[in-house]
């Protein structure tokens, strides 16, 4: 390109923004802009100064309803406690929401009461996961839950029998089946299964485990760990030593499987035949939020049942299974 048609290009340039200068359509362009820029915070906080107002009552409420969450720790006495989520309102979900609901209505004033706040769990930064391989005796005691451990290696009269109180109720449980056992009752576990209930790993044929050599420990949890999946179609979460026997071997070797160590915080003693009154009276006096309750399917607890059910409920507590008590999730509390 010559310097000619250079010159007369970089002059037509010039005279044309000098025109728009003088024409206003800078200021024009601007103001559009900066109408833009109101539209955009209009459509965001709202379309009046009620709505800033109730933004402002959301965001208020927000500060003072936030939960902290609680990490999961390694207790001197329970070992491993499983954490608890913790809980803060989701601010522009719960605007919207107000907002949606404001809409046709009259009244621009709004009682904390009658805004539909929305919430969001807060994760705990320290899980089980974090903790190693340690044994479980409850969960934590900030969440109301309390859970019925069902160990299952005999007592197959008491077993439906105890199921029909549950699902009266509206209970589920967390059954532990031995897996010598789920292999001759295949039907009778299906059965359990059914009605809802969570199925774990008792071992295959009730041993002490803490006198087991390493390879007959494997074993003795792999082989019902199959078994719950070929037969139930079950992936083995929790492992619960028989008689509560184990040692940290025991703890570690059903970790390298994939598996917690489960205990329990309460026990029924159901085994030496106590009356069911004794049983609920126990049970009655000592459960509190995060208890595990260990029992069999035995006389004892078959008709302690409903009684214990009640006594737990008395107190405001859910029951649910094992992984619901111990679960970082938060419930909903009766």
């Amino acid at each position: 390109m010559d310097r000619r048609k250079l010159t007369i290009i970089v002059v037509t340039l010039s005279a044309i923004l000098l025109v728009g200068q003088l024409s206003g359509v800078r200021t024009f362009v601007d103001s559009r802009g900066q109408a833009a820029e109101g539209q955009y915070a209009f459509e965001l906080f709202g379309s009046s100064s009620e709505d800033n107002k109730l933004l402002l009552k959301i965001k208020e409420e927000a500060v003072k309803r936030k939960v902290e969450p609680i990490d999961a720790v390694n207790d001197r006495i329970w070992k491993a406690i499983p954490g608890y989520n913790g809980l803060e309102v989701d601010v522009d979900k719960t605007y919207q929401r107000a907002l949606a609901l404001k809409k046709g209505s009259e009244s621009t004033d709004w009682n904390v009461d009658e805004i539909p706040f929305v919430y969001r769990e807060l994760p705990a930064k320290v899980g089980l996961d974090q903790l190693g391989a340690l044994p479980i005796y409850r969960g934590n005691p900030n969440k109301k839950v309390v859970s019925f451990m069902i160990n299952v290696a005999w007592g197959n009269e008491y077993i439906i029998p105890m199921l029909d109180t549950l699902d009266a109720a509206k209970v589920k449980a967390t059954f532990f089946l031995d897996g010598s056992w789920l292999k001759k009752n295949p039907e009778l576990a299906k059965e359990i299964q059914k009605r809802g209930h969570q199925m774990e790993n008792h071992a295959y044929s009730h041993p002490n485990m803490s006198q087991l050599s390493e390879s007959r420990a494997i074993l003795e949890i792999s082989k019902t760990k199959d078994l719950l999946k070929e037969t139930l179609g079950v992936d083995n979460k929790w492992f619960a030593p028989p008689s509560g026997d184990f040692n940290q071997k025991t703890v570690q070797i059903a970790a390298g499987q994939g598996l917690r160590t489960v205990l329990w915080t309460l026990d029924t003693v159901d085994w030496m035949k106590p009356s069911p009154e004794s049983v609920v009276a126990k049970i009655s006096k000592r459960v509190e939020a995060g208890s595990l309750i260990l029992m069999h399917p035995t006389k004892a607890s078959k008709e302690a049942l409903k009684g214990m059910i009640a006594a737990v409920q008395r107190k405001g507590l859910k029951l649910g299974t094992v992984e619901e008590t111990l679960s970082p999730s938060r419930i909903q509390e009766p």
